[in-house]
């Protein structure tokens, strides 16, 4: 494979991350310019990978190293995996004359580039699925930005669409249902002329129906291999921050989570923030709800600081227009929004629910695995520097069959197991680990962890497993319970999911300029680099790669940037042959067990995009980027299938000083239209698997 030359730079006016100050501001309410809400004294997974890497690379003239040895196998005992022997030097170019590229990821990389535009492989076609506005219900009406409302958005797609499922249709042939998250809105590209120190009743209550989920059945033509969306079928549905949800498991019916408006305790008025999610064995898909913070206003107690909550006005001002948004009104609002939510998009008059089960805190993700006796576990991350990510074991099993009874029972699987946080040690002694990249005398960064337990919550009640919390505030004030029992600091956990084909577990960690930097927390063995903006990829494998095991073996993957900077590694294949990453943020899987990562505020002066990568076999580390995205926008949601691949593309057009009056992006449609977030789906113009 020919060298890839990465664009080198920072793009101007990123914020940390790499993001413009509008996606800081509209996402996640300026977070990485609060104080840190982790002021623990827990360690710190941070400086050391990537010095040392350094020094690896500086070695690869004699030797190719390997974190782990290169297949599926199971690594027993919690014991870390081995590197392998060291073998002569070799280019990608040797690699590739030996055997074609790995099955999967036969496409010819897109280069990095700006251009306003999806950028895919020489020999594939692509079309938008659907984008922000597209009627979806009946009776809603044709989109037209100009004279929006709330009741037309309610039926129509939503804004920044973020993690995608694709489900299937049993009988309506060539068609799937589509269900897809929106995980915040753009005001200032949503309305001309907006005043964001005076938002109206109306456009917030257009924020409002442009949050949420949207469920929509999908077409594919066969001939072309383009996907379309079926409006007003019997299925499509749109889920918004007004729609009720079921509050249910331990913390339902508490006193921290009753209101005004619900002296209950179980009932809660839409989901916000939805980020990526999963999907269920049994049918059903899982959506985080991340940025939670950032919507509620006037706080002045300390379990809120910890999650970021501010003490002044928010954003968008929601509290002027409902209360439950005002913490000084409704002290226990906030505690109802920071879940796992489960939506049965099957089933047009269900209630979602939220899981209080699997804790409150910024979920990005909810991937599932099931036990050898069919119970599933829940992998989730906390996307905020220096938080933990955790895991989540039922208690119960999961049943075969499409009976109510059947659905009933397996909704309720979320709602009685453990959760645990994880805790990582290397295996290098500490004085070895000075965070200057100095390369421990074992030749690898690497080791062991064990998931700590939090509480358990059963049908009889919850048992809170720290010392000084009861069950209901573990599950409520998750991210202090982690505190207390010594949870391993990361940097930013996005995505966690477990391979299909080999059972390990992967975890997106995307970032963290701020490691080392004043008081925070300093380097340890598992996490890359100082100044870490270009984030990393883990590996874990569970013990016995059984998912409910209580301790894993993890090592580093990859460890993102230009692949001329030392500091970089790509699972030991010869750099001279990887596409440039910066950014890792979701991740999915395709049929051959290849990882695919979508990024977030790449740092290398291209655009965001879709990246394959071999986990296996002697390609295992080859990376190649398949897509990118256009001008201010992000990757998300990615589906890997035989033939397709599809990517919502999130905030387009999301530059500083960017408005609908000035408009940093055209996508889709070109001059004269509204920048819309949009779902794109990508195939071989041949008709023939991707990759193959």
């Amino acid at each position: 494979m020919r060298k890839l030359l990465p664009l080198i730079g920072t793009p101007s006016g990123s914020h940390p991350g790499g993001r413009s100050a509008l996606t800081c501001r509209f996402r996640c309410g300026d977070a990485c310019f609060h104080e840190v809400p982790n002021t623990s004294s827990n360690e710190y997974v941070g400086d050391v990978i990537a010095g040392a890497l350094s020094r690896r690379s500086m070695m690869r003239a004699a030797a190719v190293v390997t974190v782990a040895a290169a297949g599926a196998g199971a690594v027993g005992a919690g014991q870390a995996p081995q590197a392998a022997a060291a073998v002569p030097a070799a280019t990608a170019s040797d690699v590739a004359r030996r055997k074609p590229g790995a099955r999967g990821l036969r496409f010819a990389p897109v280069a990095p580039n700006t251009a306003d535009a999806v950028t895919v492989p020489e020999g594939y076609r692509q079309n938008v699925v659907i984008r922000w506005g597209e009627p979806i219900l009946r009776g809603a009406p044709a989109f037209d930005p100009e004279k929006q409302t709330a009741k037309a958005q309610a039926g129509q797609f939503g804004y920044n669409c973020d993690f995608l499922a694709l489900l299937p249709l049993p009988g309506e042939r060539n068609r799937q249902l589509l269900v897809a998250n929106h995980e915040y809105t753009d005001e200032i590209l949503m309305f001309r002329g907006y005043d964001a120190a005076n938002p109206s009743r109306e456009q917030v209550e257009i924020a409002w129906a442009a949050h949420g989920l949207s469920a929509v059945v999908v077409e594919e033509d066969r001939k072309t291999g383009r996907l379309t969306a079926v409006p007003r079928h019997q299925l499509n549905r749109r889920v918004t921050a007004t729609t009720e949800f079921r509050l249910t498991g331990p913390v339902a019916g508490s006193d921290l989570v009753k209101t005004s408006a619900d002296p209950s305790g179980t009932k809660v008025l839409g989901t916000l923030n939805n980020c990526s999610g999963g999907v269920t064995p049994w049918g059903t898909t899982l959506h985080g709800e991340e940025n939670f913070n950032q919507y509620f206003a006037n706080s002045s107690r300390a379990t809120d600081k910890r999650y970021g909550i501010g003490t002044g006005a928010s954003e968008r001002k929601w509290e002027r227009f409902d209360k439950r948004f005002d913490v000084a009104q409704e002290p226990n609002e906030v505690h109802r929004f920071g879940y796992v939510v489960e939506f049965d998009p099957y089933d047009p008059d269900s209630t979602p629910r939220k899981h209080t089960a699997l804790g409150r805190f910024k979920h990005e993700a909810a991937t599932v695995r099931l036990t050898h006796d069919g119970r599933p576990v829940v992998y989730s991350g906390d996307d905020e520097r220096f938080d933990y990510f955790y895991k989540f074991v039922s208690s119960k099993r999961m049943k075969r069959g499409t009976s109510r009874a059947v659905r009933e029972h397996n909704l309720s699987l979320l709602d009685e197991g453990t959760l645990y946080v994880a805790k990582l040690t290397g295996d290098s002694p500490a004085i070895e680990i000075d965070g200057t990249g100095k390369l421990p005398k074992d030749g690898e960064f690497d080791g062991s962890g064990q998931w700590i337990p939090l509480a358990t919550a059963t049908a009889d009640g919850a048992v809170s497993h720290v010392d000084g919390m009861s069950a209901e505030e573990v599950f409520v004030f998750t991210r202090l319970a982690g505190d207390k029992v010594g949870a391993t600091k990361m940097d930013r956990p996005e995505d966690i999911e477990p391979n299909p084909v080999t059972g390990k577990v992967y975890v997106a960690l995307t970032n963290n300029s701020n490691r080392g930097v004043g008081s925070n927390a300093k380097a340890d063995e598992a996490n890359p680099r100082n100044a870490n903006k270009h984030g990393h990829v883990l590996e874990l494998t569970e013990r016995w790669n059984r998912p409910e095991s209580t301790k894993f073996a993890w090592s580093l993957f990859l460890v993102a940037g230009d692949p001329d900077d030392p500091a970089t590694y790509f699972a030991g294949f010869p750099k001279d042959g990887v596409s440039p990453i910066s950014c890792p943020d979701n991740v999915a899987f395709d049929p051959y067990g290849n990882l695919w990562i979508s990024t977030d505020g790449a740092q290398l002066g291209s655009h965001d995009g879709l990246f394959g990568v071999a986990t296996r076999g002697e390609r295992r580390g080859e990376l190649k980027q398949f897509l990118t995205v256009p001008k201010g926008a992000e990757t998300c949601g990615p589906i890997i299938q035989d033939r397709r691949v599809l990517v919502a593309v999130q905030h387009p057009g999301e530059i500083d000083g960017a408005s609908v009056e000035k408009p940093a992006s055209t996508w889709p449609d070109g001059p004269g239209s509204y920048v819309r977030p949009a779902v794109v789906a990508v195939w071989r113009a041949d008709g023939g698997d991707i990759g193959c």
